[in-house]
């Protein structure tokens, strides 16, 4: 009588396992190794690292964070219980956002960013800009292209175009941290389908002219590619320097995608409402991402971001005040770094960038000042800038109080460090 194949089969691989053992482990190593190499190459993000030296430190400032002192309106907290008042709230809603939300978004946008919304573009609400982001990467790219970002870049941008499996390649910026079209020009390549432009920036601070971004809009259009923008910091510009959108420039829909944020006028951050208008060509693409990722928003959140809108620019701008004496503060105490720090002009956001005129390795100089000094900055590294030692100063998180005691700690710090 013939074996049958099964018994026999268990026998081969009782007789041979032990065998090969070793082999099987190795084998299972290196394809452990394959699984987890693509985040290998994403940076880590530097927040945390920095948050946990001053959690070892109690009573540090900290002048790194990216948000705002303020919360959400009242007018935003009011809708939740016409959130609740409907049980179909519970359940799954559109892809792309409710139509209160999306109405409330494109008056806006039509209002304060001159883009209006037709049959050539599309709005779609997502968790923040950051998804926003993705999204787009996601639509526009396969594994092995290239997105082009400015330096010093945001970092997040960074790690989402690594992890998407394409490759960011870096254009420096002047020595005022502002665009270079010629440079961005000679930076594109067959593989290149994207520009990434963010103004008022993040991390300097800088607000870029209309002329540089049309330059950089035309550019993308003659080359056949996309121009990213990030405005998430649309409405924090001083000395009555103008926000631009991109996507007001005559002919940008087919080419532009811009990306928008509530986390920063409207004090949402943890809500992770923002959106994105897109060209209407990639709205197949965009909606297949996020309804794997997202499949919709938080219903609860746009319930909120309507209130929030409903109360337009007039809210950020109340606080605006606040922190653009807190800019002022921080800006003149600065000026008694002259030699030891270089700070370019700024007109957006709430950061200012310095390059500190030293041999020290950034990270080592931000560990002394919140180990001798309480108060805590971000490494210009992990923006980009890993030839000489750079500093993000973020100061919209505080009241003006404790930001005149960061940076006082800051300035007396680098000049006992330094000196």
């Amino acid at each position: 009588m013939v074996a049958s194949p099964r018994p026999l089969q268990k026998l081969f691989r009782r007789q041979l396992k032990p065998a090969i053992a070793p082999y099987l482990l190795i084998s299972a190593h290196i394809r452990m190794e394959n699984l987890i190499s693509r985040m290998q190459a994403v940076q880590s993000p530097i927040i945390p690292i920095v948050g946990e030296l001053i959690r070892q430190y109690p009573g540090t400032i900290s002048l790194g964070q990216g948000v705002v002192y303020y919360g959400p309106p009242p007018e935003a907290i009011a809708q939740i219980p016409q959130f609740l008042s409907d049980p179909t709230n519970h359940l799954y809603k559109a892809n792309e956002g409710i139509p209160p939300l999306l109405e409330a978004i494109a008056a806006k946008l039509r209002t304060f960013n001159r883009i209006e919304i037709n049959e050539q573009n599309a709005v779609v609400v997502t968790a923040g800009s950051n998804m926003a982001f993705m999204h787009a990467l996601l639509a526009i790219t396969s594994v092995g292209d290239e997105v082009i970002l400015q330096t010093p870049y945001y970092f997040n941008h960074d790690m989402a175009i690594t992890i998407a499996g394409c490759r960011p390649v870096f254009v420096p910026t002047d020595e005022n941290y502002q665009l270079r079209p010629e440079a961005i020009a000679q930076a594109i390549t067959e593989r290149t389908r994207a520009v990434v432009t963010i103004s008022p920036n993040n991390p300097t601070g800088v607000v870029y002219p209309k002329a540089a971004l049309q330059a950089v809009n035309q550019l993308c259009r003659d080359r056949g590619i996309y121009h990213i923008s990030d405005e998430a910091y649309e409405y924090f510009t001083y000395n009555g320097v103008p926000h631009i959108s991109p996507g007001s420039f005559a002919g940008s829909d087919p080419h532009t995608i811009s990306l928008f944020s509530l986390s920063k006028a409207y004090g949402f951050a943890s809500w992770r409402i923002g959106y994105m208008v897109i060209p209407a060509s990639l709205s197949v693409a965009v909606k297949k991402v996020q309804d794997t990722i997202l499949i919709c928003p938080p219903v609860i959140s746009q319930y909120a971001a309507v209130g929030a809108l409903q109360t337009g620019i007039a809210y950020c701008q109340e606080h605006l005040h606040a922190i653009a004496e807190v800019r002022r503060l921080v800006l003149s105490e600065l000026q008694r770094l002259d030699n030891l720090c270089t700070v370019a002009p700024t007109e957006g956001a709430f950061y200012c960038f310095l390059k500190v005129h030293t041999d020290l390795p950034a990270l080592q100089l931000i560990e002394r000042l919140i180990r001798e000094h309480r108060v805590a900055v971000l490494p210009g590294d992990t923006f980009g800038m890993t030839e000489g030692c750079y500093l993000r100063i973020g100061y919209g998180a505080l009241q003006k109080e404790t930001a005149t005691a960061g940076i006082e700690r800051l300035v007396k710090g680098l000049q006992s460090i330094l000196s």
